[in-house]
């Protein structure tokens, strides 16, 4: 199980890199929807390499595509929001305002997920501890967007 939390960090760190090279190949290449595009592109081809080198890339049934919610189609929508705020907002603020911004509102928005046991997740209900969890976060940003 420990692995899981280091693939969770090594994500993590991945995520600060990611926002600066995104956000620099749209600068450099002056065209933000494309540097969108290209950068999905690559995200496809890797997943593809990935999935055929380790023998778990298949082609679902019709009763799997069927089965998905229809909420679950939405994450597509939702990697495009993040991407686009990479390209637009990330230079613009900072590494730090920005990541720390997108970390806790993820925390914050998770808090509500697990409480209300949306999009999939187990029901984890809110409590003090985690509601100070998460105002600690906040103000941790606050201190990084400040100085």
């Amino acid at each position: 199980m420990i692995y899981l939390y280091a693939f969770a960090l090594v994500a993590g760190i991945a995520n600060a890199f990611q926002a600066g090279a995104n956000s620099t190949l749209s600068k450099t290449l002056n065209q933000p929807f494309l540097a969108a595009l290209m950068i999905v592109g690559v995200s496809a081809l890797t997943l593809a390499a990935a999935g055929l080198i380790s023998g778990r890339l298949a082609w679902p049934t019709s009763a799997a595509f069927a089965a998905v919610p229809w909420w679950a189609w939405g994450g597509g929508l939702l990697s495009a929001l993040l991407l686009m705020s990479q390209l637009f907002v990330a230079e613009a603020i900072g590494a730090g305002p920005f990541l720390g911004i997108i970390v806790v509102a993820g925390t914050l928005a998770s808090l509500l997920i697990d409480n209300y046991g949306l999009v999939g997740f187990k029901l984890h209900p809110l409590n003090a501890w985690r509601i100070v969890g998460g105002a600690l976060m906040g103000a941790g940003v606050l201190l990084v967007a400040l100085f």
